[in-house]
């Protein structure tokens, strides 16, 4: 099919630019402010409880890489059956995906319930740490399978550009959790004053909630893609090859990124409750800074993967270019972001002077990590990942960051015994190593491939 190149001002592009990523970026914003939520009213109480809910929530966080790149794999084929508009095959995708998060669900419930102290041991040495984030663990677990079935299924929608849904479940989700976290947290309302039991208690309100409106939405709203419980048993086995083959690297991909996360908070665990307690708002405040790029990492990935669905490799190819300057702009704008945030954040958090001392300086180490990071995210997991290029970054993660950063990180850290800015930097040189791979891979154009059938 031969398309002209797109006018560099057609306002169609901007358009529905904007109408994807804003909903995204509002949903990437509320997530943040749930995890923010638990830090500010968890920093009120100390640095142990604190410490613990943020190591302990490294448990969900893997589980959640399990289900972002099950969906991620899956939404390179919805995306463009999206644009051949083929609504069968994605009703299709969807039930295999959830198939595999359900069975992810389980095994994490079950770690979680019967192995907290295990877990917790992993990321910290430090007994009063693991105790209370034991705590946190078994009252967590409940909210593993609602989140199995929500994640999937409004992941998949907005791959479709059903992008509302999901921010309008999560601002009612964010809204109950922070109600719940001040009344179970700190004893309100006749309540006795839980601690960190009760954020993990507000945390699977919320989840549920989530999952009930989920299933209202897919039963008398949607008539698009329907979600029907037979369809986690289907069987195609041609469909079912082709989600294999892309979503099996996309989640070994994102399991060794998150593991690759995991390990650094492992290393800063090692350290002192104060360097995780300072790393902890510090990780904070970079997702703060980084939900419009990556709302454009996943705008990227929804009309890429959509144009080459339908034909358009042209537009697909223009499209690229355009998300790789937006994502640029968004990126410096996160960093201006992480430090005006600095001064702020070192007036309002009560911490030691110690996790102060590490978290101002963290925070510089932020200001240029997330611009890397939105523009590695946006041609990593947005512009490749559309086309079917889903190989890259497993290879990408698996060398820069296991091969590199985390390497010299750990060895800095447990061998040579250097302080800790000089530990971090090194951490945190990941994104840096990436960006010279990235826009080689992306000049070459391997991404511009149609994989529908």
């Amino acid at each position: 099919m031969q398309h002209g190149k797109l006018s560099r001002r057609d306002p169609s592009f901007y358009r529905n630019v904007f109408a994807l990523v804003v909903p995204m970026a509002l949903q990437n914003l509320i997530n943040v402010a749930v995890t923010s939520a638990d830090v500010v009213m968890l920093g009120q109480v100390g640095e142990t409880v604190l410490s613990a809910s943020s190591l302990a929530g490294q448990v969900q966080f893997i589980m959640t890489l399990f289900f972002f790149g099950l969906t991620s794999g899956a939404a390179i084929l919805t995306a463009q059956y999206w644009g051949k508009g083929d609504t069968r095959t994605i009703e299709k995708v969807l039930g295999i995906a959830l198939r595999f998060s359900l069975c992810t669900g389980v095994v994490f419930t079950a770690a979680a319930l019967l192995a907290p102290g295990f877990l917790m041991h992993i990321f910290t040495p430090e007994e009063e740490v693991v105790a209370e984030g034991v705590k946190y663990l078994r009252i967590i677990a409940f909210a593993y399978i609602p989140m199995a079935i929500t994640n999937i299924y409004l992941n998949i929608m907005r791959s479709v550009e059903r992008v509302v849904v999901s921010t309008v479940t999560y601002l009612l989700s964010l809204i109950t959790n922070i109600g719940l976290n001040a009344v179970f947290i700190f004893g309100l309302l006749g309540f006795p004053a839980m601690g960190i039991s009760g954020a993990a208690l507000a945390t699977v309100i919320a989840r549920f909630l989530e999952l009930a409106i989920v299933l209202v939405y897919s039963k008398k709203i949607n008539t698009t893609i329907r979600f029907r419980l037979r369809d986690i048993f289907v069987r195609d086995p041609l469909l079912f090859r082709d989600f294999m083959t892309y979503s099996i690297p996309v989640t070994l991909n994102e399991l060794m990124w998150g593991a690759g996360v995991a390990m650094n908070s492992v290393v800063i665990g090692h350290l002192g409750s104060a360097a995780v307690a300072a790393n902890s708002v510090a990780q904070v405040t970079r997702q703060l800074a980084t939900v419009v790029a990556f709302g454009v990492a996943n705008a990227a990935a929804i009309m890429i993967g959509k144009a080459i669905g339908a034909g358009d490799t042209k537009r697909a190819e223009e499209y690229g270019g355009r998300f790789l300057r937006l994502t640029m702009l968004f990126g410096l704008a996160g960093s201006g972001v992480v430090l005006l945030a600095r001064p702020v954040l070192l007036q309002f958090m009560t911490l030691s002077p110690e996790a102060q001392g590490y978290l101002s300086f963290m925070m510089f180490v932020m200001s240029y990590f997330v611009f890397g990071q939105a523009i590695n995210t946006t041609m990593v997991v947005g512009i490749f990942r559309a086309g079917g290029d889903a190989r890259f970054g497993l290879i990408l993660d698996v060398s820069t960051m296991w091969g590199c950063s985390i390497l010299l990180g750990a060895l800095s850290a447990f061998v040579f015994r250097w302080s800790l800015p000089a530990v971090y930097v090194l951490l945190m040189s990941d994104e840096v190593i990436k960006l010279p791979f990235t826009v080689w891979r992306y000049r070459k154009k391997y991404w511009l491939r149609n994989i529908t059938r």
